[in-house]
């Protein structure tokens, strides 16, 4: 069996291991599609990050079973022709956790404490003392989601004392969550959200959920933080509820089009934070995809136990 990987610069200790652990296995470890194009069509197992697949190169690769995505977003997989050659996909849900809570807090941390205000002081040399700083302690965050990073954005809110309110499809109960409601029932809950914080997928049900009327619903003091898909929202939706002032601030890691380009309305605005879809990055990121990959792949030999994070191509999560 061949396992081609187009994921760049993995490193060596997770090539040699690989090799070690599973000696009837062939690894070909390549730098980007580039060079892993040649050898789709023998291999029996993908490694990517998904952005690079299309229906030609799934046409390639006449002997693939399995696609490993190292990414939790699958909104640009081909899945009409996955699905119609039976192909089965596993990502990486769940390992964007801990750096995305972290980044969640640290950012409405920044905005509650006007990091970006006082960063321009120091910068002119200027002793102001007059800014007012807010609290993030006690106050209610609304999470839109409910699933690993969700969660985990939830149990740093609690060292916070927050009241944590979770939006799903289902609406089930779920760990960290003081209270949990469904996708329609979202308006019901929006009043309450001093803190909004977004990590949904891209799909049908998800693409511009929130218009201006969400917004008009959250409190005027409120944040609204997205890191999941730049899809769920309008930019000019957005524009509108910080100049409007029906928000306080937008933290935004994920856009409509990427990269922002740079004569973009958001890059002037001073109610808007930008980071360049960076929410999820971390040291940690490839060893844990890894770690998943490698126990799919014993499940996969073996042919027997149930495969981590499958998705299913019909619903594309």
């Amino acid at each position: 069996m061949k396992v081609v990987s187009a994921i760049k610069r993995v490193p060596e200790d997770i090539q040699t291991r690989l090799k070690e652990n599973f000696k009837e296995v062939e690894f070909l470890f390549c730098h980007g599609i580039e060079e892993a194009e040649s050898y789709l069509k023998e291999a029996d197992v993908f490694i990517t990050y998904g952005e690079d697949l299309n229906p030609e190169r799934i046409k390639q690769a006449r002997h693939l079973k399995w696609v490993m995505v190292l990414s939790a977003g699958l909104d640009k997989m081909p899945f009409e022709e996955i699905q119609q050659r039976g192909i089965l996909v596993t990502n990486v849900r769940g390992i964007h956790a801990e750096p995305m809570a972290e980044y969640a807090i640290s950012m409405l941390l920044q905005v509650s404490r006007n990091a970006k205000a006082y960063a321009e002081l120091e910068k002119n040399h200027e002793w102001n003392r007059r800014m007012v700083n807010q609290e993030i302690s006690g106050r209610t965050m609304v999470v839109l989601g409910t699933g690993a990073i969700a969660q985990g954005v939830a149990r740093l809110a609690k060292a916070f004392r927050m009241k944590t309110i979770g939006v799903s499809k289902s609406g089930n109960p779920k760990p960290h969550f003081d209270e949990t409601y469904k996708v329609e029932e979202l308006h019901q809950v929006l009043d309450q959200g001093e803190f909004v914080v977004a990590v949904l997928p891209s799909t049908k049900d998800t693409q511009y959920l929130l218009d201006l009327d969400h917004f008009k619903a959250m409190p005027d003091h409120a944040i609204f933080l997205n890191m999941g898909r730049g899809d769920l929202v309008q930019s000019d939706v957005i524009l509108q509820a910080v100049q409007n002032s029906y928000i306080a601030h937008a933290v935004l890691d994920v856009f409509e089009e990427e990269p922002l380009p740079e004569d973009h309305p958001f890059w002037e605005e001073e109610k808007v934070t930008i980071t360049p879809h960076t929410s999820g990055q971390s040291p940690g990121y490839v060893p844990r995809g890894f770690d998943i990959f490698e126990e799919n792949l014993q499940t996969f030999l073996n042919e027997e136990g149930e495969m981590k994070n499958k998705i299913d191509p019909k619903r594309g999560y």
